[in-house]
């Protein structure tokens, strides 16, 4: 069974930094030929200028954002998330995902695995810059450091939760100003946002929804709920600028010392937790309409019952499903039965409409990455 480290902070809060050594990683590349597009930017002198985000379809900004977010893994197996914020080949993520490394993998949204060397640290404020030398050239993500969201603002986090590269989570800011203390360092004026985030999203970006620039860092999520909190760009911007043109030579000792993140023990992630992770991972794929990555998501038996066109058919007139409850059961090593109980808004006949539906999918691991094996439902009629 897979296991991922999850690092207790404070009494409900926990810093997603980290998964164990080999954590669930989805083929990129079956992904991106099913699309038949590329996954990572062009260099900067063949793209052109910068992409105008503004205003365009949730489709366009999730594609465009998700080529230049990474998945960054240390010696030690700890999972995070960065994104390429210069062209210079330097990535933002947070501090607590490199602490106690100089060099780390990196792995991009084609799959190619590069090497990076951490050149900046705060022994204060959650934040770090990893320089790649082959990304070097390459047009970052748009930035917006001078803009602070307000309440109600569409967002988007984008990262690897659990090892799922490149999964975006919708959500709003639904507060701000919040303050944590997390040793050695202090969030102050965080966002809180409604996205939910697990696990090795540490690191990601949190984009405008309606300008499609970054504004913020996911750096931590609350264990109960979907509650999570972003580093405004605005705290962390002049650190990383400095680091970018003066790399540090030796790396401060505070933020070399890893020990401050384990003081509430390192715990294991359940099968039954990564079982129900699964399922939800799936319907908010659903939901942001990316039909190939949710079809990724299944078994090679039911894929050989249901080519792609017959999936994406079968799903395409439901505009949003809500998982409204879980029921996890573990039915034999490393396989589980979960039901979940869902809302979902359907169009049929040309009219909207709400229904409910019981379904229960098997899940285990195929080649050594958790999967779909089966599903099946019923709608609860009222």
């Amino acid at each position: 069974m897979r296991k991922e480290g999850w690092i207790c902070l404070i009494a409900s809060l926990v810093v997603l930094c980290a998964g164990a050594a080999g954590a669930l990683q989805i083929d990129s590349k079956a992904a991106a030929s099913l699309k038949g597009q590329p996954l990572l930017a062009m260099p900067a002198e063949a793209s052109g200028p910068e992409p105008v985000l503004a205003d365009r379809p949730l489709k366009d900004i999730i594609f465009a954002t998700q080529k230049l977010v990474v998945m960054l893994e240390t010696e030690d197996g700890s999972l995070g998330s960065g994104f390429l914020y210069n062209d210079r080949g330097d990535l933002i993520t947070n501090g607590h995902v490199v602490v106690g490394a100089n060099h780390v993998r990196v792995k991009t949204s084609d799959a190619r695995e590069l090497d990076g060397t951490v050149i900046g640290i705060s022994p204060d404020i959650d934040v770090a810059v990893v320089r790649v030398p082959e990304l070097a050239g390459t047009q970052p993500l748009p930035l917006d450091s001078k803009k602070r969201g307000e309440l109600g603002d569409e967002v988007l986090a984008i990262g690897s939760p659990l090892g799922y590269q490149n999964t975006v989570t919708t959500g709003i800011i639904s507060g701000v100003g919040r303050e944590l203390d997390i040793e050695p360092y202090a969030y102050k004026d965080m966002y809180q946002i409604s996205a939910p985030i697990a696990p090795g999203n540490s690191g990601g970006p949190l984009v405008d929804r309606e300008t499609g620039a970054v504004i913020g860092i996911n750096s931590a999520g609350a264990e109960q709920g979907s509650i999570g909190f972003s580093i405004p760009l605005d705290q962390v911007m002049a650190l990383a600028e400095g680091w970018s043109d003066s790399p540090m030579e030796q790396l401060p000792d505070t933020a070399m010392d890893s020990d401050t993140f384990e003081e509430g023990g390192v715990g294991d992630v359940s099968f039954e937790d990564m079982a129900s992770y699964l399922v939800t991972h799936f319907y908010d794929s659903l939901n942001s309409g990316d039909y190939v990555y949710a079809y990724s998501l299944i078994g090679s038996t039911w894929l050989t019952g249901t080519t792609y066109e017959q999936f994406r058919a079968g799903y395409i007139s439901t505009k949003n499903v809500a998982i409204d409850h879980v029921d996890v059961k573990v039915t034999e090593e490393d396989h589980a039965e979960v039901t979940a109980f869902i809302t979902a808004e359907e169009r049929a006949d040309g009219k909207q409409r709400t229904s409910k539906y019981k379904v229960v999918y098997t899940v285990g691991y195929e080649n050594d990455q958790l999967k779909l094996l089966s599903g099946k439902g019923e709608e609860i009629k009222s």
